[in-house]
């Protein structure tokens, strides 16, 4: 009976355990999603690592054997900003860092790649007073013996590494420092914040230090200090813990607001102009909303600092040139020649100049290192007023371009800066109001050379206060520093357009060999873009002759992928000729598209294009190339509209090499097979006739084809590229790697259309001379532009000047017209 009262109760407690288990089975398999979220959940390694190794701190390096110990930065940031901001905080300044950085988030927040921490109990809410303490606490828990300052930063802040350590090493860290910009609040808060007349708070935003004292003695109280916030603001209640249980408040210095710089214009902070004083002063810029932004101050930051090496370098070549000469070491010893032995240069190779050679880098400045050999060798001055006047150029007077304007800025700036350095101690100031007038030169090998005359005003504000206003002249050479040469394998330029010949041939073999063979398509390249050359033309029948047989050399016989279409203005009767030359054309490649559409009203090259590029023989996906009768290509000019003519992206307009008169020179007629050089002709810089653009990018609504209210030679191409222009800078603001817009955003960015112009000398496009003549009866900014074209077309400078010379009637009219015009003064 006792056997049997047992053994009920066993199966009783089987039977219960079995309920239970199949309970827990079911409650499992209905919450399976659940359940791979935490099993996911739990694979991440956040707690497997050690606050050392978070950081990449080794456990043996203390503030007395290791260099980067200096300062631990404590970067506040949260989940949906640690792949954007935080991100671009790690990869441009923080890794630069001397010391160790840290980004502090809400709880459960991780990343593989960046030192991330996450706070127990810690959410990612506005403001973030709990995360701004429980970070300094996490900092006084496990480092505050490790590192000699502390830092509370902002993910939208940047700073200068290497400016912060020489800041921090001249402050004593041992003693109670609380640094940062001083604030009371702004007018609205005033009153409100809870402070006492004498007291303040470090504003947050660009950034507080701490050194390991000052966190040794408020870290123990910041439980006392979340109980009692008496504002909204993190950064006031970190400072009234700080002046309450350190006894300090933050730092009363005016400079401090140029050292710490926090920019007031918010989400349009540093967006513009970067050469500015308050950006090279400054250690901490705020704020920076966008990642991008970041990313640009960065590689602005490291350029200035790549020019302080440059000259740290110049410096040096010329203390070795000053202490050869002490040492009585000959300028061609082999000694002085920087990373040569002595026994690797041959004696008749020692008067060679070599990279880094001292006596050219190390000769000191001054105005006279350049000793020409003759008269030929002599350096031109430049004039500088309000335009620049130049005899080395073919018109002597140009506007002053934005490269020298911002040159001369430079200069001054630099130079300014250095006149006013000991400004507070001398109690005076030098501003700098105006350049009167100036003078350059370059020099190839030494830099170049100033000479400027400046407007300043003296303003003395200390003793007996005075405002006088001064002339100086300044004298400034601006040298240069050795050869940084940088060996690559081979020749990017080269190498893809011999890829894109070879690809060409290739893809031309191929199609051949699948027209007798069956072929699989993946084994056929994708054709080349195909180039649609749109050629205006009215008479000119000999040339139109030469043009058609350039076309079928290069585009036809070379199987180039391109299509020819001619708009011809003229009378019926007077294009039999011109349409016999075209379907002759026609009858010879009868597989190619050679096309043309007749005009019988006035020539207007402006209607001409966009009649071409609406026509139905142009697809949406080609390029049209616009070209004139009078241009000469071969192959590579294809290859390089195809390389630099981007869909939606860029235009490309190249500069053709125009060909001056050969009369000029005692040559009968014009030849293609002239070289290059500045004898036979000119890049002509200022022609944007000869253009390369997608059909779906010229007809943009924006664009809209051609200005066809222009008839006649001329201005139809600049009306066209400030079309281009205003399309290429509307105001779109494309925010890639940031986490601060919606992801749609990015997307839809992504379409619109940013037409920018490439442009760039191709010396395989030229323009063949031939006369021009300009009707009296075109509108004035057209006949303006012919005749200097004209003008520019006659011939080089230097064969002008001696033509005026070899004549003497011409020297004595402009004598006898000088002489008359000093008479009437």
């Amino acid at each position: 009976m006792l056997q049997h009262t047992m053994t009920k109760r066993k199966t009783l407690i089987i039977a219960c355990f079995g309920i239970a288990l199949g309970l827990c089975i079911g409650t499992v398999l209905k919450n399976y999603r659940a359940l791979e979220i935490v099993k996911r959940c739990s694979l991440r390694p956040t707690n497997l690592k050690t606050p050392n190794e978070i950081i990449g701190l080794n456990d043996e390096d203390t503030i007395q054997n290791s260099q980067r110990n200096l300062v631990f930065v404590g970067v506040m940031t949260a989940k949906n900003f640690i792949e954007g901001r935080a991100r671009a905080v790690y990869d441009t300044w923080g890794k630069e860092v001397p010391g160790r950085i840290a980004f502090f988030s809400s709880e459960g927040s991780y990343s593989e790649e960046l030192p991330v921490v996450g706070l127990k109990n810690v959410d990612d809410r506005y403001p973030p007073q709990k995360k701004s303490f429980m970070m300094l606490y996490y900092m006084y828990e496990h480092y505050i013996d490790r590192f000699e300052w502390f830092i509370r930063a902002d993910d939208d802040v940047y700073m200068e590494p290497d400016k912060l350590e020489r800041f921090l090493r001249s402050i004593d860290s041992s003693k109670p420092q609380f640094i940062g910009q001083a604030g009371k609040g702004n007018s609205e808060e005033f009153g409100l914040l809870s402070l006492e007349f004498d007291e303040n708070f470090c504003m947050g935003g660009p950034g507080v230090i701490l050194s390991s004292e000052t966190l040794r003695r408020v870290a123990p109280h910041i439980p006392t200090c979340l109980k009692n916030l008496y504002s909204t603001h993190e950064d006031v209640e970190v400072g009234r813990c700080v002046q309450k249980f350190a006894g300090i408040p933050c730092t009363w210095n005016y400079e401090m607001q140029y050292i710490l710089r926090h920019n007031s214009s918010g989400r349009n902070a540093y967006t513009g102009k970067l050469k500015r004083k308050e950006i090279h002063n400054a250690i901490t810029l705020h704020p920076i909303k966008q990642a991008p932004l970041m990313y640009r101050l960065h590689s602005y930051i490291q350029g200035l600092k790549a020019e302080e090496l440059r000259q740290e370098s110049l410096l040096l070549h010329r203390d070795i040139k000053r202490m050869a000469k002490y040492l009585e070491v000959p300028d061609d010893s082999t000694y002085m020649m920087p990373s040569v032995s002595p026994g690797a240069v041959h004696d008749k190779d020692n008067g060679k100049r070599h990279f880094e050679d001292h006596n050219i880098l190390g000769i000191s400045p001054e105005l006279n290192k350049f000793v020409p050999a003759s008269t030929a060798d002599l350096l031109d001055w430049s004039f500088i007023a309000r335009s620049l006047y130049s005899a080395g150029s073919a018109n002597p007077k140009q506007k002053i371009d934005s490269a020298m304007r911002e040159g001369l800025e430079d200069v001054i700036t630099e130079v300014m800066e250095n006149i006013n350095y000991y400004s507070r101690q001398r109690g005076r100031v030098i501003e700098f109001r105006e350049l009167l007038y100036g003078y350059h030169r370059l020099d190839a090998i030494h830099g170049q050379d100033l000479i400027l005359d400046l407007l300043l005003i003296y303003k003395k504000y200390r003793g007996k206060k005075m405002t006088v206003p001064v002339r100086r002249h300044l004298y400034v050479q601006r040298a240069f520093t050795g050869i940084f040469v940088k060996e690559l394998d081979e020749d990017f330029y080269n190498v893809t357009l011999q890829q894109s010949l070879l690809g060409s041939l290739l893809h031309n073999g191929m199609a051949r060999l699948s027209s007798h063979f069956t072929m699989a398509s993946n084994l056929l390249a994708p054709p080349p873009d195909n180039i649609v050359f749109v050629l205006p033309i009215a008479g000119r029948l000999a040339t139109f002759q030469r043009f058609l047989a350039t076309y079928e050399r290069v585009c036809i016989d070379a199987s180039q992928h391109c299509d020819l279409l001619v708009v011809i203005f003229g009378p019926p009767d007077e294009l039999t000729e011109h349409l016999q030359q075209l379907n002759e054309l026609r009858a010879r490649h009868i597989y190619k598209q050679i096309n043309y559409i007749q005009r019988s009203g006035q020539f207007s090259r402006g209607v001409a294009l966009d009649i071409a590029a609406r026509s139905s023989y142009i697809r949406q996906e080609d390029i049209i190339l616009f070209i004139d009768v009078d241009m000469v290509f071969g192959v590579e000019t294809l290859q390089r509209v195809r390389m630099h003519t981007q869909r939606g992206r860029q235009v490309y307009l190249p500069i053709v090499f125009s060909q001056y008169d050969p009369k000029r020179r005692g040559e009968a007629s014009p030849s293609e097979s002239l070289p290059i050089d500045d004898e036979n002709g000119y890049f002509r810089q200022f022609g944007f006739g000869i253009c390369a653009i997608y059909k779906s990018d010229i007809l943009d609504d924006d664009i809209n084809g051609f200005d066809k209210d222009i008839t006649g030679w001329g201005l139809e191409d600049v009306k066209f590229l400030e079309k281009i222009v205003r399309v290429g800078t509307r105001q779109h603001g494309f925010l890639s790697n940031t986490a601060e817009v919606p992801l749609d955003y990015n997307e839809a960015a992504e379409q619109w259309r940013r037409l920018t112009v490439f442009r760039a000398p191709d010396p395989t496009l030229v323009h063949i001379y031939h006369d021009i003549s300009c009707d009296v009866q075109l509108d004035a900014p057209q006949y303006n532009m012919c005749l200097g074209t004209k003008a520019n077309s006659l011939g080089s400078t230097r064969l002008m000047e001696q033509l005026f010379f070899n004549n003497r009637q011409n020297v004595e009219f402009i004598a006898e017209f000088n002489r008359q015009k000093q008479q009437t003064r």
